[in-house]
């Protein structure tokens, strides 16, 4: 596994929109304090051509130009380190058009953004070998005043942060819109993480008496994941090689993390049929599951279940409702990443 060269200080951060832009309020005014902040932290901050633009359709431009701008990014020898601007809904429409084996070639370099941005996160990891960084997108970071998670995105940046451990509340409902861009994460749930071990139920825990401490000694092997819409649709193409790369680390064994946007909970659990019956859980260590944004019970199935109902077979530790992906604030995990 390639891991990049952190963020060093006084280093050259690159932003693109592979997925959505910050064209529109309150991303624009978010984004733009964004590049304040870090300017005023001593970084550099180079813009890519798509940042500012939503001429897309669920993507900030045509999927060739994002894919160009990303390459570009990836390959300007000045850049140290990329974060995406935002996510969408046609990431995917990108990788007929990243040359994957020139960036299997190229210097190792870290890329963040969490959600749509699974398209690249999970690629980089599983055709390029290279670690990336399932984190939150380029507008979180023009909150005033920052919440911890965006410290520890910084943190996981510059290579600073090395274990991870959940936040004490997360938010239900979001203060942030139009006239209100760079409101912090409004937290007023106390987190509580379920563990199973296979269809048994092991125990309840509340932050902050969950902590990476809990984590030491029971699970370990390489973190793989991300937004679990993506990775449906991703399974199955010519762009699924998890499989191949399990089957490459089985000795370290996978810890995979997973959580869900758009999805109900039938198609999370049809989904997660699909990601077994297509071979990424052979040798699973471990489950991470976030809190799924769209998650209400239906017809009797919850969202415990809909994941329980396919995974409690293979009889390892399931983290339920851990602090991944689309309800705030999020742990910035680095994919491909030996966890021990």
């Amino acid at each position: 596994m390639r891991i990049p060269k952190y963020l060093p200080d006084n280093g050259t951060i690159g932003f693109v929109a592979p997925s959505f832009g910050c064209a529109t309020e309150p991303y624009k005014s978010a984004f733009e304090n964004a590049l304040k902040i870090f300017k005023e932290k001593g970084y550099k901050c180079v813009l890519g051509e798509n940042v500012y633009s939503d001429c897309g359709v669920g993507i900030s431009n045509t999927p060739k130009k994002c894919a160009k701008e990303f390459m570009d990014m990836y390959l300007n020898p000045e850049v140290d380190v990329i974060i995406s601007c935002g996510g969408g809904e046609l990431m995917c429409e990108i990788l007929p058009y990243i040359d994957f084996e020139t960036l299997k070639k190229a210097e190792p370099k870290w890329f963040m953004g969490f959600s749509d941005n699974t398209n690249l996160v999970h690629t980089l990891v599983t055709l390029t070998d290279t670690a990336a960084i399932y984190g939150p997108c380029a507008a979180a970071f023009g909150m005033k005043p920052w919440h911890e998670s965006i410290e520890d995105a910084l943190d996981t940046l510059r290579g600073e942060r090395k274990i991870l451990h959940p936040y004490d509340k997360w938010e239900l409902n979001s203060l942030k819109d139009e006239e209100h861009p760079l409101v912090p994460y409004n937290v007023t749930e106390r987190t509580e993480i379920t563990i199973y071990k296979g269809s048994k139920l092991v125990g309840k825990y509340q932050a902050p008496d969950f902590n990476g401490d809990l984590l030491q000694g029971k699970i370990k092997g390489r973190l793989v994941g991300g937004c679990l819409d993506c990775l449906s649709t991703l399974s199955g193409t010519e762009f699924d090689k998890t499989p191949e790369f399990v089957e490459k680390y089985k000795e370290d064994g996978i810890i995979f993390f997973l959580e869900a946007c758009d999805l109900n909970v039938f198609s999370i659990r049809r989904a997660m049929w699909q990601l077994k019956n297509s071979g990424w859980f052979k040798h699973v260590n471990a489950f991470l599951i976030g809190r799924p944004l769209n998650g209400s019970e239906m017809f009797g199935l919850d969202a415990h279940e809909a994941v329980l109902s396919q995974l409690a077979e293979f009889d390892v530790l399931i983290f339920f409702d851990v602090n991944i992906g689309h309800l705030p604030p999020m742990m910035s995990l680095v994919s491909g990443e030996l966890v021990n």
